[in-house]
Parts: structure tokens; sequence; C-alpha cells
């Protein structure tokens, strides 16, 4: 297999190599197409259609054509073709997806955070970036708008927007497509579309769906598999136009996913592995790690299921009233996700997240987010002062109800395990077990089967009334000016269904006892807390002993507790550009915007944790008598997130048919919001400050009739300040502390793509010839939240050293242009990349933690054949 992996490779490349410079020379003979390469490309980044080359922002167009030349099935690889864009999932893809423009974004495996890049298809903004990962088909165009665009697309783009159009119904013709592709891992890929005038020239519908399915690349010693595909997709549209002055878009669709998702290699195992057998483990769980298991894509735990459904609906109205345009956007939306995790990540039977698995607790509720969705915007927008004026003014509302579950069962490792990978042999044979009998009248008690069904309730709502207005001074120069006025408001709470309680079925509960009657020695009851009483399966409802004065639990220790809070914000967001159209193929531009994203919650079980349990202790142990101290418990909440941004840049058309445009960026944001996994809990705060500054370029026309060529780079210095821990809140300022100085995750210095596409005659026998390739390369990047350990020394392996890859495809076209058969291969150097490194969970501390690495798609190669009509 790895013998044919290169053959593919080298055919591919040198006969693309070879190949697109035989049609250079016929295509300086041929006749020249229709196509001169000098069309516009039409976007509506402002919220009207305009040419890309006349707007002034930095925005990048991709053509459904282009998506297909690359592979790119999803918004998951779109940094194929545009380097300021990165995207990466961890656990989940459903929870744990981020996306980032300009090194700018939010990194988070929690449903509380926002993500800072929107993403809106056929204007419907999709709530969280899991949601948006839905098959790309039956495209108009896709669009990168990069920097705050908080003003127009309404929620939560203070890094960028993504924007997603679809193709409409024909009201006139009856068209089609059918594509069909194979490839390595049993890739499975179809799709098809058709449109039908129902109507003559008044109402017609669109149809189109598509389903994938591809084994996992990655595979455990037993060949259990991870990061396999298996969804589907189904889409409908009815489009009226009853004159020439109403249009009526409705759509629908449905959507499921029931994947094997995501496993991570272990990269780095700890040092503490030995100490396994002393503990009674058969094995330390790991029979694959370092750099060898990253190569050969090898795992050692699962399964790791992750499955979604999805549907929504949305009705648009678009109106000319004569004096003004009328837009109504109506959308609702209903997203429902599960996930199942087994042995974190390791063959140790651990420890299993959800209901999926036979070591799931019977009866246990799934693990998932179930989200509702609606909003509705209205704009209306006309000229005015003799078509000085272009105005535009609306409102936006929405709102959003949140469940997530989070069920965890502790299974018959969890004791030995956490004893070996953090103990070693300091305290004797399992004394996570061994020492419960302290707070169990001498009897230890074994986790095993300790579980709780934790629930995460949010509803959310929002709404906003914005302008945005384009005052042209003279045929040259133009002013765009823009406000929106925002108010949020969240309530969220965390209640506890169910979990495992009483000294003598809870360990936790044992250990609460040992530890608060003072029979643990005082140097073990930090880790006996922390992981007997690991907070995703530690009920609420834990008790003090009467002699230290009762009640709950988690009013003494830092345990899982009850909330419910209200988070209310608003702001002013805007901008301004001033544009000067030199001529015809050359506009200056510069541009001043503040950008908000929402605040809210962390929804995690140890979001709302006492903070001065040591405080309360002492004065409860104070000779004469206890002292009674106010228990003082960590905010659930975080600040919203605010960015401000300098832009300047310039766009240019050279030689007839390249186009050129070079932006330079400063973005400064303030209450960052971050998230950090420290291997037993997820963390959320604000860091005071980061900032993003750089530029970027793109060069792309065509260089002859038929031969089209693409070049653009990004450099990004995406930091977090030196003094980002000014003024930041006590609990998080430990972990900020270690962030200062530090590149913001997943944002490489410089990140470029280079392309040529011959797209024109065989020969003269009427057959087309396509031929593509395409590089990525990428600086290196950190792919942790934090890089320093809590030890202040540098996290090993913290880094993805810098890469490039490879994409190319070769069709052909039969004469009547119905049918094309497609070679291709993405990566095909095989570059074996991490997205995001972290802490293994309950495997080492400072110094000997163990670490695992989510992988980015390997090589992937096939054959695609299209059809249309």
């Amino acid at each position: 297999m790895r013998r044919f992996n290169r053959v593919i490779t080298a055919a591919l490349c040198s006969t693309v190599c070879s190949v697109m410079l035989i049609p250079a020379a016929f295509a300086q003979t041929a006749q020249a197409e229709d196509d001169s390469g000098d069309e516009p490309i039409i976007v509506t980044a402002t919220l009207r259609a305009m040419d890309v080359q006349d707007i002034p922002l930095a925005v990048t167009a991709v053509a459904p054509e282009a998506l297909e030349r690359q592979g790119i099935n999803d918004i998951k690889n779109l940094a194929s073709i545009s380097p300021s864009f990165n995207i990466q999932s961890s656990q989940t893809e459903t929870q744990g997806t981020s996306i980032k423009i300009r090194g700018v974004g939010t990194t988070g495996n929690n449903t509380g955070l926002e993500s800072s890049v929107g993403v809106f298809i056929d204007g419907v903004y999709q709530s969280r970036p899991g949601v948006a990962l839905g098959d790309l088909v039956d495209l108009e165009r896709l669009e990168i708008l990069r920097g705050p665009q908080g003003t127009l697309f309404g929620r939560n783009t203070s890094a960028g927007a993504l924007n997603v159009t679809t193709k409409r119904p024909s009201l006139s013709t009856t068209e089609g497509f059918a594509n069909a592709s194979y490839g390595n891992y049993n890739f499975m890929n179809v799709q098809a579309g058709v449109s039908l005038p129902v109507a003559q020239d008044v109402a017609g519908v669109r149809l189109s769906g598509t389903w994938r399915k591809r084994d996992g690349y990655l595979k455990t010693p037993a060949g259990v598999e991870s990061n396999d595909r298996d969804r589907y997709m189904l889409r409908g549209q009815l489009y009226i136009e009853p004159n020439a002055d109403v249009s009526i878009r409705l759509l629908a669709d449905y959507a499921k996913t029931d994947e094997q998702c995501c496993e991570a290699v272990i990269v780095r195992e700890t040092e503490l592995a030995p100490f396994s057998a002393f503990h009674g483990l058969a094995s330390d769980g790991v029979d694959q790690s370092g750099m060898s298991a990253l190569n050969n894509l090898s795992i050692n735990g699962g399964p790791y299921l992750n499955g979604s459904k999805q549907w929504g609906t949305s009705a648009e109205l678009k109106w000319d009233l004569g004096a003004a345009k009328l837009t109504s956007v109506t959308a609702y939306r209903k997203f429902d996700s599960s996930s199942t995790t087994v042995g974190g990540f390791t063959a140790n039977d651990t420890y299993t997240v959800g209901n999926g698995a036979p070591t799931s607790r019977t009866g246990i509720l799934p693990s998932g987010d179930h989200i509702k969705t609606f909003t509705q915007e209205l704009r209306l927008q006309g000229t005015a002062l003799n078509d000085g004026l272009d105005w535009l003014i609306g409102g936006f509302y929405s709102s959003e109800k949140i469940r997530a579950d989070q069920t965890m069962t502790l299974n018959a490792d969890f004791q030995r395990t956490g004893s070996a990978f953090n103990f070693g042999n300091a305290a004797g044979v399992n004394p996570l077990f061994a020492l419960t009998a302290l707070g169990n009248a001498g009897v230890p008690v074994n986790a095993n089967g300790n579980y709780a069904e934790n629930r995460f309730n949010q509803d959310a709502s929002s709404w906003s009334v914005f302008t945005h207005n384009v005052l042209n001074f003279t045929d040259k120069l133009s002013l765009t000016v823009g406000a929106r006025y925002v108010n949020e408001t969240k309530d969220a709470s965390f209640n506890q269904l169910a979990g495992t309680t009483g000294a003598g079925a809870s360990a936790c509960q044992a250990s609460v006892n040992g530890v608060l009657t003072g029979a643990v020695p005082a140097a073990l009851r930090a880790g006996m807390i922390g992981i007997n009483c690991f907070p995703f399966a530690t009920s609420v409802a834990l008790t003090a002993p009467a002699a230290v004065g009762g009640g709950l639990a988690s009013a003494k220790l830092p345990l899982p507790r009850v909330w419910s809070q209200e988070f209310k914000d608003d702001e002013i967001t805007y901008t301004a550009q001033l544009g000067y159209k030199a001529n015809e193929d050359l506009l200056f531009y510069a541009g001043y915007s503040h950008g908000f994203k929402s605040g809210g919650f962390n929804l995690d079980p140890q979001s709302a944790t006492l903070q001065n349990s040591a405080a309360i202790l002492a004065g409860l142990a104070t000779p004469g008598g206890p002292v009674i101290v106010a228990p003082v418990y960590a905010d659930p909440s975080f600040k919203s997130e605010k960015v401000n941004q300098i832009e300047v840049g310039v766009k240019a058309t050279l030689f007839g048919g390249i186009k050129a445009n070079l932006a330079l960026f400063d973005m400064k944001m303030s209450d960052f919001q971050v998230l950090e996994f420290t291997g037993v809990q997820f963390l959320t705060f604000n860091v005071n400050s980061a900032r993003s500054t750089g530029a970027e370029l793109e060069l792309f026309g065509k260089l002859s009739d038929h031969i089209s060529a693409s070049a653009s780079g990004t450099y990004a210095n995406a930091r977090y300040p030196g003094n980002c821990a000014d003024g930041v809140a006590a609990a998080a300022l430990a972990s900020t502390l270690r962030l200062c100085g530090q590149d913001l995750t997943n944002a490489p210095r410089f990140a470029g793509v280079i392309g040529m596409t011959y797209d024109g005659p065989l020969n003269d026998s009427g057959w087309s010839l396509l031929v593509n390739g395409n590089v990525n390369y990428s600086d290196s990047r950190t792919t942790r939240t934090i890089d320093t350990d809590t030890n202040g020394l540098p996290v090993p392996l913290a880094r993805q050293e810098n890469y490039y890859k490879i994409n190319a495809r070769i069709g052909l076209t039969t004469p009547d242009d119905r049918y094309t058969f497609e070679l291709w291969g993405t990566n095909l150097n095989n570059e074996i990349t991490r997205g995001i490194t972290a802490n293994t969970p309950l495997r080492g501390g400072a110094g000997t933690r163990s670490l695992i690495g989510f992988v980015e798609e390997p090589r992937m190669y096939g054959l695609t054949v299209r059809a249309k009509f």
C-alpha cells in the first residue's frame, strides 16, 4: 500500500508538472474563449452585489470550481486555498471545532463559547462552528471576510466571517448534476442536484444532496478505527418571482452524521508509565506513542463516537418598494449531537463519556448538545442625493436555547490509573483506592461505576439595530460608515440529574470525609480530591462530615455545585472606510473597525467551585473554636471580547487581468476569551489583551486564455503582549501569566498558497483538459493553548513544525461538456501534522505529562466522475 501511495503521488505530481507545460504552448494558438478573464467577481460582503475589487475590505471570494479542484468538501479544508483561514477540531467535531482568521479565534471544547468567526449560510447565522460543518455542495460562491464584521454580520464576527451562498433554482431551464468519487480509505462521495422550473419565469425548485463515507485514518493495534466519515445532507428550495419587484426564496435542509471521531495520538508518554504494574494494571494502556505513533497514525483507545442530526428552514423575501428595497430573512434551526468516548485516549478501562459504549452505565443519559435557534433580520436600503448616498438600515433578533448534557461513568481501572500516573510509588499501592478507607470506617471504596449526569441550560437572546452607508463624494472618493447597537442576554444554569452518593458507594464521598476530618495525610489531600472527585463524574449532593459542620461538601472543598446566573451586555460596534478609486484598475482604502463578541458562561462542572477552601478549613481548625470564613466561589461567566482594527489596503488589476490585493492590518483585542484544558477540567477566562499585526497579499488571474495562476500569503504576528495579565481575575491569573509573550494558538507567522490551473482544449478532438496543482505552506505554530507548564518549563511538542502540502487534480471532459473524469490527490507528500496538542487526561503532572495530538488528514487520493445536464 505504501508503495502504491508513492506511485500515485509521483504520477500526479509529475503529470501535473509536465502537462502544465504542454497545453501552455497549445493555448497560444487555440481560439480564445468568450471568457477573457477580466469579468468582475461579484460578492455580497457589504450586503450589496459589488465587484470584489471595488470593496474597501479584505475579502477572499472562492468559486465552487476552486473548491472542487482542491478537494474541499467542507469548511475544514479551506486553509488549502486561503492562508488567513484556519480551522481545527479536538475530541468532538460537534463541540470542539474552532475557526481562526489572521491567527485570531476562539479555541475551545465548550458549548458556552461562541466563535470569533461567524458562519453564515444563505444569510443565516450558524450559532456554533460544529453546526456549520456540513458538506459544501451546489454552491454559488463562498466569501471569507477578514477582520471585524460586526456592523453588517450581526453576531460574533470579531475576527471575521464566512459567507456561503448556495445556488438558487432556475426559473427558465431544467439543469442538474451528479458527481461520484472513490478514493483511498474506501472514500465514497456522491453529490447530486436538480433544478426545475414549475411555472416558467415565475417559480422553480431545486433539490440537492450529498453522501460521504470513509474509513478512519487512525487505528489501534487491534484495528479499531477513528476519524472516519459517514454523513449525508439534503437541501430543498422553492424560488418565486411573481413580478419584477418581489422574490421569495424558501429553503429547508436536513443533515446527519454518525462517525468515529475524534481520537488522538499519544505523541509523548509519561515517565510514570512503568509504575502501572506496581498499582495492579495489566498494562499501562499505551502500546503506541511518540513520533513513530504519529507517523504511523497509531492510537491506543476507542471507540470515540460522534453523531449529529440537524434540520433547518429559512425564508428570504426581497421587495423593491420603489424608494427602497426591503429584505427579510427568517430562519429556524434544530441541532442535536451525541458523543461517546472510552478510555481517555488509552486502552485502560478508565472512564466512559456518554451512553454508546459497553462500559456505559445502564440507563445513563447520552452526552451531547441540543441547540434550537431562531433568527430574524430586516433590512431596508436605497439611494439618495442623486445616488451619492447608498444607505442601509436594519434590525436583527436571535433566540437560542441550549441544553448540554455531560455524562460520565468511572470504570474498573480508574483509581489504579490515577494512582500510577499521578503518584508513582510515593504513596503505596493504589492510594486512590486504599485511602478511601479513612473516610469509610476502614473499608476502601472502589470508584468503578461512580457516575454523574450533568445538565447545563442556557437561554440567550440578542437584538440589534444597524446602519451601513456609502457616501460617494466624487466618482473616485467614497466614505463607508456603519454602526450597530447590540444587546445580549443569557440565562444559564447547572443542575445535576443524578450521581453516585454515600461513602460506601462514592469514592469521592469517602475521600471528602477523610480529607475534611484530617485522616488523609496533608500531602495527598489535593490528589485525592482532584482525582477521586473527577468533576465530570462527581455528585453535587456530597456532604461534609458533621465534625466540620456538615452541609454540602462543595462549601468547603472545590467540588461541583449547582448554579444559576444571568449575563447581560450591550455594545456599539462601528466601522469607517475611506476608499479612493484612482482609476478603473486601482483602489486605495483605509479603515477602522470596532468589533464585539458576546461573553457568556463556562458550561463545565468545575466552573463555579469554591476558591478559598484552604482559608475555610484553616478557620475550622482554629484552636479554641472554629472561625467561620465566608465561601468565595468562582464566577462561571466570562466577559465579552472586543477588538479594534486598523486596516490599510490596495486593490489593483495589473496587465489587464491579474488581480493584486494587499492589506496591512493591526488588530487589538481586549478581554480576549481563552479556554484551557488542564487534564482534569476546562478553564475559561478573559485575558486582558491580545494582538495580531500583519499583511496579506493575494495575486490571481489568467496568464493566457486557458492558464490561470494564484498566489497568496499571510504574515500575522498574533500574540499575547507581555502585559496581557494586567487586571485579570485572580482565579485566572496563574494561567494568564504563562500566556503572556506567547503566540496565539494555531497562528503561524507566515502561511502561503500558490497554484496554477490549465482549463482548456486537450487538442483539436473537442475534449477538454483540466490540470491543477496547488502547494500550501505554513510556518511553525503552537498547537496548545498554553506552551509553558505549571512548573515554568516549556511543554514538549507544543509546536507543530513548518510544513507544506501538495494537492493536484487532472481531468478530462467530453466534447459535449457533459461528462468529466478526474484523478485527484490532496496532501500528496503525506505531511502528518497536528492541529491541537493537549494534556492526556489524568496522565502525569508538570514535567511528566503525557500529551495527545489531534492529527490532520494524511494523503488522500481518488477518482471522480462528474455529469451535468
